[in-house]
């Protein structure tokens, strides 16, 4: 989490690492819930292939 931009880098590894299907996962699961959770200190969910 950088806290400067907001920014949280999720490593994707195994299957998940270069999946098509995770980009959908991240953005519309895992940066939704984050940002329900956590309000405005969230500004994006960025994937790292791991």
């Amino acid at each position: 989490y950088d806290e400067k931009d907001k920014t949280v880098n999720v490593i994707l590894q195994g299957a998940c690492s270069g999946c098509p299907s995770s980009t959908y996962t991240l953005k519309n699961g895992i940066e939704t819930m984050l940002k329900n959770m956590l309000g405005d200190k969230v500004a994006e969910v960025v994937a790292i292939n791991g």
